[in-house]
């Protein structure tokens, strides 16, 4: 039967209630335990071949074993299904909710009052996890949006990265145009600079050289000039020593005819 798909909360066994889809009639004699968990875990109905079934929460007490045996079908159920270990997962979503409605009734048999208590829990739960999908979601259609603009954006920035890319090459193309230019006029300024540099060297040897000849005419001159200042100088001396000699010439002849006139007087 479609209904009886297997769960981890634990139901009676199905109870055909008409064969008209339109009428249905609820579980005779209530329990007020059964009453409290049919309104915690409410029936399950369906109908198959014109006939209508209904499959109440089982009102049976719990054992240490249907604990055990609600945490390994639990484990089986999970690898069975491959559900994911961490992150999002409806499948480990879907379990754990089976395993805690199943706790619920459990507890609600043993007292119906810590049943209802852990109803607002799961209660309260169910609205945090709404709240949380609700942000997901949200969050979701915001980071859509933004890569909806971002897309938008990219293609601006592409756009604007080709426009710039064509101005760059331009722009080495004129950069590369002006390095020949200066570069060929450093090798003009260069070649220049070695011609003017030969003809500086040929200048200076020149001067050089005539520098050379005015000192050796200069040399020679003074040379030939202290030679007969040397020559003036010996012929005054010499001039003055005959001058002084004729003095003392006759100075002598002097005293000798001086010598003379005494002697005849």
């Amino acid at each position: 039967m479609s209904g009886t798909n297997q769960s981890l909360v634990k139901y009676e066994t199905p109870v055909l209630i008409s064969t008209s889809k339109k009428a249905k009639k609820t579980k005779n004699k209530l329990t007020p335990t059964e009453d409290i968990l049919n309104s915690i875990l409410p029936p399950r109905e369906w109908t198959e071949n014109g006939q209508l079934w209904v499959q109440y929460v089982s009102s049976a007490p719990s054992t240490k074993k249907d604990v055990l045996q609600l945490q390994s079908s639990l484990d089986t159920k999970l690898q069975q299904r491959e559900a994911r270990e961490t992150g999002i997962c409806p499948i480990r979503e879907e379990l754990y909710s089976q395993s805690f409605d199943e706790i619920i009734r459990q507890v609600t048999v043993m007292c119906a009052e810590r049943g209802l208590l852990l109803l607002r829990v799961r209660k309260e739960l169910n609205m945090e996890i709404a709240a949380y999908q609700t942000l997901y979601e949200s969050s979701v259609a915001y980071g859509m949006r933004g890569a909806l603009r971002q897309k938008a954006t990219k293609k601006e920035v592409e756009a604007k990265m080709a426009t710039l890319e064509k101005e760059c090459t331009l722009l080495e193309a004129q950069i590369n145009e002006q390095i020949e230019k200066t570069d060929a006029m450093l090798k003009r300024a260069k070649d220049e600079d070695t011609v003017m540099e030969e003809i500086h060297i040929q200048d200076v040897t020149l001067i050089k050289g005539h520098n050379a000849k005015l000192r050796a005419t200069l040399k020679e001159k003074l040379s030939v000039e202290a030679e007969k200042k040397k020559e003036e100088e010996a012929a005054a001396a010499k001039a003055k020593a005959d001058e002084k000699k004729t003095e003392e010439t006759k100075e002598e002849k002097k005293k000798e005819e001086a010598e003379a006139e005494a002697k005849k007087e």
